[in-house]
């Protein structure tokens, strides 16, 4: 411990550590609280000063308010940067992200913890305990997305090499290691994923790739390509089309579901689409999609309620499917 007296220099910067750490709005200390715990820092201080410190801190900024209760005046943080609500939904968000891996959710969230006082930082950390999920296990993608974010800022290209996962769950380099080189320009989180958008020269259309799949990425001193598509890239617009980022040929479908099911429709196209009804029970929608495996299978989870009815081409793919799977169980 301190000597009484020897950081008396820290003075203003202990008070106020004191008064982040250790009060918040429903958490006071009284005059000889504040003055005990200073003194253990080794800082002198009396009530007359302390009054002056208050209110030098107020016009620094911080909200220091004080309380009665009983004969005990309470002083205290009052407003903070982040509320309590909002720091509890970045824990969640945080905690439940799966590109995150664990050891960096629980040093993220320990961080989040230190904007708040001891007693709420408990609130937050009860705010953690949630059920099991699967996280990613690619470390370096919290610094893949800073890298990503530095070559965008920088209008350069990046390359990178690729990976899958083979049956000894090991990563594997795709294509025998094969550098990929492309032009990045949007980052997208869907799906609790995050995605690169880029322009591939190679094909000249946009497309992505999932963040936590990229290995060594490096910038490479040449400037971005695909400056007119991307002006003309909607990124909700592909990201409404996509099912699990899977891309397909983009055709407009219709489908016919029950009534109830309107809510499903518009949580995943939006509540831009057209609603026709078909009967009393029954309504048809158009929209946009990349028709693609996943495309089928969101359908065909939806259960009897939904089927596509256009085009024709479309409707016979979705037959030829459901055809293959069942003689596969036939089988």
């Amino acid at each position: 411990m301190a000597r009484k007296g020897d950081n008396q220099k820290l003075k203003m910067l202990y008070l106020t550590k004191i008064f982040l750490d250790e009060t918040d709005d429903a958490h006071g200390l009284t005059m000889p609280e504040i003055i005990d715990k200073l003194e253990a820092y080794g800082v002198n201080a009396d009530r007359k000063t302390l009054y002056r410190d208050f209110e030098e801190l107020r016009n620094f900024g911080l909200d220091i308010i004080s309380n009665k209760s009983g004969h005990n005046v309470y002083y205290g943080i009052g407003g903070r940067d982040f509320e309590l609500p909002e720091l509890k939904l970045l824990v969640d968000s945080v905690q439940s992200a799966k590109f995150i891996t664990d050891r960096k959710s629980s040093q993220l969230i320990k961080k989040l913890e230190s904007l708040v006082s001891v007693h709420e930082a408990k609130q937050l950390h009860r705010q953690v305990i949630m059920s099991g999920r699967i996280k990613t296990m690619n470390e370096s993608i919290y610094y893949n997305v800073d890298k990503l974010h530095e070559a965008i800022n920088e209008n350069k290209q990046i390359k990178f090499k690729y990976f899958d996962w083979n049956l000894k769950k090991e990563m594997e380099p795709r294509y025998d290691g094969m550098w990929y080189q492309r032009s990045p320009w949007a980052l997208m989180w869907d799906d609790e994923k995050y995605y690169l958008v880029v322009y591939d020269s190679k094909h000249g259309n946009m497309t992505h790739y999932r963040v936590d799949k990229m290995m060594d990425i490096r910038i490479v001193d040449e400037p971005r390509e695909g400056f007119e598509a991307f002006r003309e890239f909607n990124a909700a617009h592909y990201s409404n089309t996509l099912f699990g980022m899977f891309s397909g040929e983009e055709t407009k479908v219709t489908i016919e579901a029950a009534n109830h099911m309107i809510g499903v429709m518009i949580d995943r196209f939006g509540k831009d689409i057209i609603i026709a009804p078909v009967d009393g029970e029954h309504f048809r929608t158009t929209v946009t999609v990349a028709v693609s495996d996943q495309f089928f299978g969101w359908i065909i989870a939806l259960g009897g309620d939904v089927k596509i009815v256009a085009p024709g081409p479309v409707v016979e793919k979705m037959k030829d499917l459901l055809a293959k799977v069942s003689d596969q169980y036939t089988k």
